[in-house]
């Protein structure tokens, strides 16, 4: 079957809305935006204002400004929700090298009995020093040279590679003790740590590559923990495939790892500018009366 649909230029991008029943009040200006936001990247956002699928006509009295509003939103999410993973990856990066290093010595990357015989050694340690080949850092590549090493110590290399080898070794890790010294930091279980390290990869996967978060429903979902922080296991949603319990648990790292920070005001305050329904991403009526949320009243 051949794509049926021809190219058309903005102009007639914006007649086209019109006529499938979005009000456009400036013409000019939404054929202005159209040309710099995609109008299929555009389209994932007013498909939350379609009545009707099939023809794809808009719920009545919908805004061209409504759109650009949940578009500008969730643009403003994704950066904010790669602020707090940021600081949670450099958190257990640290933590990562650390407990390695202590139980297996500087080079514990390169050591296969530190890893399950499961997991894929010699992929993890090539990919290692393809990133190493690859950095920038001169730093990093004045160590590399210094030393008769195949590659730096532990607590560098933890630095370059990426964090989906990060999660993936951290859950291959042997001793299951080790593990759990790890997540002792965090105050959760070695399991509750491993599937929220595989979580995290993909949302900020999906925030790197500017892709929609509200109201996306998440094929991986993350286990939730069922003992600990009273604040943390009384703050969840029941709706787990939504964003919401991901926003939990990085506000949850967030006060260990970070105490002072302003996240969860910027993230309130975000809400609020942009009047958001939130409940399309999985937030619960009395979000804000929960407890991890207290400190933004």
């Amino acid at each position: 079957m051949q794509f049926p649909k021809a190219p058309i230029i903005f102009a007639q991008q914006v007649d086209l809305l019109e006529e499938r029943g979005l009000v456009i009040n400036d013409k000019e200006s939404a054929a202005f935006y159209l040309s710099h936001i995609n109008y299929y990247r555009l389209g994932t956002y007013w498909w939350s204002f379609i009545e009707e699928h099939q023809n794809h006509t808009f719920k009545s009295g919908t805004t061209f400004e409504q759109v650009l509003n949940l578009y500008s939103f969730d643009r403003e999410l994704r950066l904010l929700l790669l602020d707090a993973i940021e600081r949670i990856e450099v958190s257990v990066r640290t933590q990562w090298a650390y407990y390695l290093a202590k139980k297996h010595g500087s080079h514990a990357h390169l050591e296969p009995a530190a890893f399950s015989s499961k997991f894929n050694h010699n992929d993890f340690v090539s990919n290692i020093c393809a990133e190493i080949q690859r950095t920038s850092d001169t730093n990093i590549k004045k160590q590399n040279y210094k030393y008769n090493e195949e590659t730096p110590a532990i607590w560098i290399i933890a630095e370059v590679m990426s964090f989906g080898w990060l999660s993936r070794s951290y859950d291959a890790i042997g001793r299951r003790a080790l593990k759990n010294d790890i997540a002792d930091s965090y105050k959760v279980k070695e399991t509750i740590l491993s599937s929220f390290l595989h979580h995290i990869t993909t949302v900020r996967n999906i925030c790197a590559h500017h892709s929609r978060l509200y109201n996306r429903d998440f094929t991986f979902t993350m286990k939730l923990p069922t003992n600990g922080d009273s604040v943390l296991l009384n703050s969840f949603s029941d709706t787990t495939k939504q964003l919401y319990n991901t926003l939990v648990m990085c506000a949850y790292f967030m006060d260990l790892i970070s105490p002072n920070h302003h996240w969860k005001q910027k993230l309130a305050s975000l809400i609020e500018v942009y009047n958001i329904d939130v409940t399309e991403m999985g937030f619960p009526e009395d979000w804000k009366m929960l407890p991890i949320w207290n400190s933004i009243k």
